[in-house]
């Protein structure tokens, strides 16, 4: 058996690529890995193919604990009072009664937009256009289908193994179940049991409680790893954790924003909670933005609104803050989206394909190109090709959110049969609309109580 995500000769490449992008100079580490035959880090995979020799391990764990010892340079702040701080913008609270169906509308987005993008995950852009094409899906208008793909194309680009099976037009039939569904869910259970004041050890025994090790990836997996040695958060999510800045926490704290409308500053709030259970800088600030563009996306009436609300959560000069900014005005200034993608590309190369800058920007840049129109929102968004599924649920979860459920068309939303697959105790089957009143409930009740 082989464990990915977690063995210290697969976490010191990662690492040492960390350290290059937060501006840390570990050359000296990095000769001394190469010299002993340490490997780089995989570019996709979470593991390399065969385990370390035992010597080549504990160099690994020596050179990890070393590693950890090595500040970054760079201001990009992880505590919520630093942050806030860092933020000129930073939104003022202003909470708003919500209507149910544009709670149900971000459900049902998210869930749609997930979908999309499952059988596609871990395929590149250029692997995306030819299925599509293939298969008269281009520009994506549409579920994926291997109907009509040729042999050959099937062969060079693989569907994911987990999701064809449930994901693709022809075997649709209720919402598969998926993490970036999983997560939400929990959220909302969160809230339920313990209310708006959950604490991030809160978050930990709900993970605990009900994610089974297998089923959490990246920086999670390792944060779930650190709590069972015993470590306690916030340390959970620097201990040995190079993926502590990708994707893992935005995909989290959606419902976060839907139980705060027109409060971006106070979703973001609940989100920097939850996301330090596993991430620190810029994987919490890609939290902070989701659920604070989601808090704005119910009552607000434009998508420049949903984009500025997620801007001013962002510190000033962060990487993050900077890559959002550079894709917004791309998406303003170039219309077309091969040549939007090819400039994200470009900016992000050095990045993982689910890191959270690269991500964010993709996000931020669907969403301008989309302009309000669903299908057109996460289509670009998946046609992206990083993180398919958790960009196009989240960017599906906004536009969503933006024209409330009757304004979804029904292409998208049918096949999902108003239903939920989950491991989660009390939410294999769950109507989608039921988490809507659930959530609704809990907006409703936080604004009461103003």
């Amino acid at each position: 058996m082989r464990l990915t995500w977690i063995q210290p000769e697969d976490l010191v490449g990662h690492e040492l690529r960390q350290a290059e992008q937060d501006g840390r100079d570990v050359s000296a580490i990095a000769d001394r890995w190469h010299a002993a035959g340490g490997h780089d880090a995989p570019p996709r995979a979470g593991a390399s193919p065969e385990p370390a020799e035992p010597d080549l391990r504990a160099l690994a764990d020596d050179l990890l604990a070393e590693l950890d010892t090595i500040p970054s340079p760079l201001h990009e702040p992880t505590a919520l009072p630093e942050i806030i701080a860092a933020c000129p913008d930073w939104p003022a609270a202003a909470p708003a009664t919500v209507k149910e169906d544009r709670v149900y509308g971000a459900w049902l987005g998210r869930a749609a937009g997930c979908v999309l993008g499952k059988p596609v995950e871990k395929i590149p852009r250029e692997g995306i256009r030819e299925i599509a094409e293939a298969t008269g899906n281009w520009p994506i208008r549409g579920w994926f289908t291997a109907k009509g793909l040729p042999r050959e194309i099937a062969d060079r680009w693989p569907w994911n193994r987990r999701s064809a099976v449930n994901s693709l037009a022809e075997n649709l039939d209720g919402t598969p179940e998926d993490d970036d569904l999983n997560f939400p869910m929990l959220a909302l259970a969160l809230l339920e049991r313990h209310g708006p004041h959950f604490t991030t050890d809160e978050v930990a025994q709900a993970w605990l409680d009900e994610l089974p090790a297998g089923r959490v990836f990246t920086a999670e997996r390792v944060a779930y790893r650190n709590l069972l040695l015993g470590v306690e958060p916030p340390r959970t999510a620097t201990y040995r954790n190079p993926f502590r800045e990708w994707i893992g926490a935005q995909i989290r704290t959606d419902v976060y924003g839907w139980v705060n409308p027109g409060d971006p500053a106070a979703a973001a709030a609940m989100a920097h909670r939850d996301a330090c259970l596993s991430h620190t800088a810029n994987g919490v600030y890609g939290a902070m933005f989701a659920a604070a563009m989601c808090a704005t996306a119910l009552v607000a009436d434009s998508v420049d609104e949903v984009l500025r609300a997620g801007r001013a959560v962002l510190p000033e000069g962060s990487r993050m803050a900077c890559a959002v900014d550079e894709a917004v005005a791309s998406a303003r200034a170039e219309p077309d989206l091969d040549r939007l993608l090819d400039g994200l590309h470009e900016r992000h190369a050095g990045l993982h394909w689910v890191h959270s800058v690269n991500n964010a920007a993709l996000v931020a840049a669907a969403l301008a190109h989309g302009d309000g129109d669903f299908t057109r929102s996460i289509a670009a968004a998946v046609a992206g090709g990083w993180d398919t599924d958790s960009d196009g649920a989240t960017v599906g979860s906004i536009a969503g959110a933006l024209g409330g459920a009757p304004g979804l068309p029904e292409a998208w939303t049918a096949p999902l049969r108003d239903r939920m697959t989950s491991s989660l105790t009390g939410f294999d089957g769950v109507r989608i609309s039921e988490l809507a009143e659930r959530t609704t409930a809990l907006a409703n009740l936080g604004a009461e109580a103003l």
